[in-house]
């Protein structure tokens, strides 16, 4: 091999040598912004956390369940009670029902139950399947010396309530479903992300991507001081344990539940939204469910998922119109 092959090669692998280091450089200089990045974000949601949780009001009163605290709120004073539930993952029942509830509660008594996990309510390490779910409720409601009520609920309310109201049927005098599920809905085998949601919420990354994404709740009618009630506890409870573990019971406690139906003798009001994109079988399903009862009634509204939040004012009238209608 002659001088100047030599000296090619010496020069090439000097440029390859350069490169490499170049791209070295690059690549640390990124991971190490993205770790300084990851960091800031996880001292601040750290320090927000800390800070917003001594900001959060109380409300409602505490009943003791299993040996824990279960939030529930009570207001009005009428004769009959409605007992409110949740859908899955709603961070402030309470707050997040507050529009419903003061059209309701002129003729009527409302208990909401905050179960574990959610709103003010104590976390469990017990298994969130319907059962439990569903016998921690009503040991809540014996508590409070509630034994006669018409019980109301949002999405997986319905299909926690197709239990409960089989299970309880001496107690229950109607049923009335807010965009409920439907105990035979299809799709509810799917696998969530629920490492990657915890993920998010844990590293603080969450908090920011709310931030960014603009105020859920701008354009409904609570006032700003409820919104940012909910903000907060949002923040704290979104994907605590046992909002998770419920979550990933959401495929089995579809699959037990499936052939539950409503008793015939029971009164039966949904509410359905009538432009689910998602599943065009959606008003089919609440159809076959309201034959299901011999006083059923099936209300399509407009709106998304929440029609609580949007039209609270016409599920009161409905709801009192048919609660005038049914024989009880």
């Amino acid at each position: 091999m002659n001088v100047a092959n030599k000296v090619e090669i010496k020069t090439t692998g000097t440029k390859s040598h350069k490169k490499r280091n170049l791209w070295l450089k690059i690549i640390g200089g990124i991971v190490g912004a993205l770790v300084l990045f990851m960091g800031i974000v996880f001292i601040v949601d750290a320090i927000s956390d800390g800070i917003e949780k001594k900001k959060i009001e109380s409300y409602g009163q505490y009943v003791n369940v299993d040996g824990k605290k279960m939030n529930v709120l009570i207001q009005g004073s009428g004769e009959q009670t409605v007992v409110l539930l949740p859908g899955q993952g709603t961070p402030s029942p309470a707050l997040d029902f507050k529009l419903l509830i003061d059209e309701i509660t002129p003729n009527y008594k409302v208990v909401l139950v905050e179960p574990f996990g959610y709103g003010l309510s104590d976390e469990t390490e017990k298994e969130r399947t319907t059962e439990n779910i569903v016998s921690e409720v009503h040991e809540a409601l014996q508590q409070l010396g509630v034994d006669n009520y018409i019980l109301m609920g949002h999405s997986i309310a319905g299909l926690y309530g197709a239990t409960y109201v089989n299970t309880y049927p001496d107690e229950v005098l109607a049923f009335v479903g807010i965009d409920s599920s439907v105990p035979n809905q299809p799709g509810m085998d799917v696998k969530l992300p629920l490492k990657s949601m915890q993920f998010l919420q844990k590293s603080g990354l969450m908090r920011l991507f709310q931030k960014v994404s603009g105020d859920a709740y701008k354009s409904l009618a609570f006032d700003e001081h409820t919104k940012e009630q909910m903000r907060l506890i949002s923040n704290q409870v979104a994907t605590n344990p046992t909002l998770m573990n419920e979550l990933s019971h959401l495929g089995s406690n579809f699959k037990n539940g499936e052939k539950l139906t409503m008793p015939k003798d029971l009164p039966l009001l949904l509410f359905v939204q009538s432009n689910n994109e998602h599943n065009k079988q959606w008003i089919p399903l609440h159809e076959e469910q309201v034959k299901q009862s011999a006083q059923g009634k099936m209300i399509p509204m407009e709106g998304s998922h929440y029609l609580h939040h949007t039209k609270y004012k016409e599920i009161a009238e409905e709801f009192k119109a048919y609660m005038k209608q049914i024989q009880l």
